[in-house]
């Protein structure tokens, strides 16, 4: 989703809201360029962002720039019959827009979590599993499983290291304005 379908990183707009851009994209960058592990990378990133209001998504949802050709795209293969999904090492709220905006059939991403105690803030924490590299291949498996599909029949498009596993489980993996370590394990560009 990020720097793919969308312009941005939601956790680097998150951050500039939440005022904690520079030490937030320092570690997104190093996370997807596969120097730091994206679980811990994740985990360091969003614990700058406690104190934060959960409308935070909705603003950040008037920030996001579609890549130009991606809703056209979208509805071309929409038009074939192709299912479609995001599978996002960013955050539901955003995903699901994202989902919606495209026409897309499913989307997974990692979930913040809000306080309960009526202040509506993220709480520094995620709650349920980590959308990482591994759990996006997961994820492609359930989906080809779900439509009926051979992973020979699957593309997968990425551009961050946390996208290889899952790239490597379809039958063809496509580089999309992929980072240098991705760009020396694929074969389309």
């Amino acid at each position: 989703m990020d720097s793919t379908l969308i312009q941005q990183e939601v956790i680097d707009e998150i951050a500039d809201i939440a005022g904690v851009v520079e030490k937030v994209s320092k570690i997104t960058e190093a996370a997807m360029n596969g120097e730091i592990d994206f679980k811990e990378s994740l985990k360091r990133r969003v614990v700058l962002l406690e104190g934060t209001s959960a409308t935070v998504f909705e603003t950040v949802k008037k920030r996001i720039t579609f890549t130009p050709g991606a809703l056209e795209l979208c509805r071309a293969l929409k038009r074939l019959g192709v299912k479609l999904a995001v599978v996002s090492g960013g955050f539901i709220p955003l995903a699901q827009y994202v989902k919606n905006h495209l026409g897309l059939d499913y989307a997974f991403a990692n979930q913040l979590e809000i306080s309960t105690d009526g202040t509506f803030v993220l709480t520094g924490k995620t709650i349920g599993p980590i959308v990482d590299g591994q759990r996006k291949a997961e994820l492609l498996n359930v989906i080809a499983q779900a439509e009926g599909v051979k992973l020979d029949q699957v593309v997968a498009v990425g551009d961050g290291a946390n996208d290889l596993w899952m790239m490597a489980e379809a039958g063809l993996g496509v580089a999309f304005r992929a980072k240098p370590k991705v760009q020396e394990k694929v074969f389309i560009l």
